[in-house]
């Protein structure tokens, strides 16, 4: 996956002014320098990688798609460049011996990457057998395929990380040479019929690891085996790479908070779901959006903020249409951001009531990227309030697969799950499930709704007092009337969960 400019156009070695969309090249006083289309194509490459290592293959590839042309062709196309820039002592496209080359662009990595990046390095084989040298390669390039699927988040290609095969270098150093903020590092060994791999996902300043798992499998299906630690791999990296890089975002001085870091300091408290941490989330999802206004992301995520505050706080119709209005630009005809489409389409659901769309959006959105827990726990949860009970329940286990176990939004499958046994009257296993949610945000106060109604169910009617009890302290102002009237459900659901949640004891 390649990168973006934060521009189409800039200025390189203080004179040469580059446009990329036009493709050209002019000096300050307007005169034209003239580079061949496959110099340009070079140029246009090494600038959307800028500030990291590029190699010669990925170049290749990139500008000849595989077609059989020799080195020379590429070093031609960069003598080209540099005479265009006037660059003679090399000092803004750098070879690097035996590797690739470097164009540096002032702003540093942040700003020629545009939020968090990562190698994914060839994985070692611990038993020197050439059919797992395939394997792990393979592996690699199904996660760096996939990686790529996640909005935002930067990923080397292929060839540019093959470049260190082997090689015992320092994390700090070889994250340095590429320009990336994590690495991936795992091995592979056989025992038996078992292969087993340990993964590490490495912090590039610090050489310390932001996650790490072991993971194991029978070969007797390769294939299989593949996909599967694909999915275990990349469904775990995502939320680790949130985490990290909100920890990244609380350590920034105030004053040098941009749109990105505001909308990753925003993320904790929309997760929390509670009235007080929703509002502190607003504050800052609206300056990351005052400074960067299409920002699709954050758009998602005020959608979401507003619906909670409406659904919580009083019905107020000015949330409703900040809720849906903010849902509307996240799910606007050119994104192709998958979380903002998965939370703009779940609000809408919620709102207006109309499954059928946002399940048809939510279906694009993994399609976009399929390892997505975020994704498939919305869209469980819509699935659950339409009565989609199979769907449901599939997508809330797969969501937790997907997601580690200190995942802040895993409570989104446990409701899920406890609402489609509640509607089923599966009691148990609707108490068991609202509990899991609980547990995993103990402060959202809807989770206590389904347990308290679970256990009016099963008949444990002190369990269910006491469950109403812990909704009232957690959320004072609940009432059955008003959670009656946000239409969640269809009315007999909510009839019969409005009659349980009486016999609870929670206030009319």
């Amino acid at each position: 996956m390649v990168g973006s400019p934060a521009t189409a156009t800039l200025v390189l070695n203080d004179k040469v002014v580059v446009d990329l969309e036009g493709e050209t090249l002019r000096l300050g006083n307007g005169d034209a320098i003239a580079l061949r289309p496959q110099a340009f194509a070079v140029l246009r490459h090494l600038v959307q990688n800028a500030n990291r290592l590029v190699s010669k293959a990925e170049l290749l590839e990139a500008v000849w798609g595989g077609a059989a042309v020799t080195d020379d062709s590429l070093v031609q196309c960069i003598h080209e460049i540099r005479r265009a820039l006037g660059d003679q002592r090399h000092a803004v496209l750098a070879t690097v011996s035996r590797r690739g080359y470097r164009l540096s662009l002032e702003g540093g990595d942040e700003r020629a990457l545009g939020g968090p990046s990562i190698a994914v390095l060839p994985f070692a084989t611990m038993s020197g057998d050439e059919p797992h040298d395939y394997f792990a390669d393979g592996l690699v390039e199904d996660i760096i395929t996939n990686l790529s699927k996640i909005p935002g988040l930067f990923v080397i290609a292929r060839n540019s990380s093959f470049g260190f095969r082997g090689e015992k270098a320092d994390p700090r150093t070889i994250a340095a040479e590429l320009r990336v903020r994590y690495l991936l590092q795992g091995s592979l060994r056989q025992s038996g019929g078992r292969l087993r791999m340990n993964a590490q996902l490495v912090d590039g300043a610090s050489a310390t690891h932001v996650w790490a798992d072991r993971f194991e499998g029978a070969v007797t299906d390769v294939f299989e085996l593949q996909d599967r630690l694909t999915e275990q791999i990349v469904g775990s990296i995502e939320p680790s790479v949130r985490r990290a890089e909100i920890e990244r975002a609380r350590r920034k001085r105030p004053e040098s908070l941009d749109a990105y870091d505001l909308y990753l300091r925003a993320l904790p408290h929309a997760h929390a779901n509670t009235p007080v941490e929703t509002d502190k989330a607003l504050q800052l999802l609206a300056r990351s959006i005052e400074l960067q206004p299409d920002y699709v992301a954050a758009h998602g995520y005020a959608a979401w903020c507003y619906e909670q505050r409406y659904l919580r706080n009083g019905l107020d119709p000015a949330d409703k249409a900040a809720a849906l209005n903010h849902a509307d630009i996240a799910l606007g005809i050119n994104s192709d951001d998958p979380q903002a489409m998965s939370i703009g389409a779940f609000v809408r659901a919620n709102l207006t009531q109309d499954y059928d769309t946002a399940l048809e959006v939510l279906d694009r959105a993994l399609a976009l990227n399929h390892n997505s827990a975020l994704a498939f726990g919305f869209s469980a949860l819509v699935s659950a309030h339409s009565e989609r009970h199979q769907r449901s329940v599939e997508h809330a286990h797969k969501a937790l697969r997907l997601s580690p176990l200190d995942d802040p939004l895993s409570y989104h499958p446990y409701c899920a799950l406890a609402l489609t046994h509640l509607f089923a009257e599966a009691f148990a296993d609707a108490a068991r499930y609202a509990a899991l949610a609980v547990r995993a945000n103990p402060g959202f106060s809807i989770p206590y709704a389904y347990l308290a109604a679970s256990h009016v169910g099963l008949g444990n009617v002190e369990a269910a007092h006491s469950a109403a009890r812990r909704l009232i302290e957690v959320a004072p102002n609940f009432s059955v009337g008003g959670y009656v009237r946000t239409n969640l459900f269809r009315p007999y659901l909510m009839d019969a969960l409005a009659t349980a949640l009486r016999t609870a004891g929670l206030p009319e």
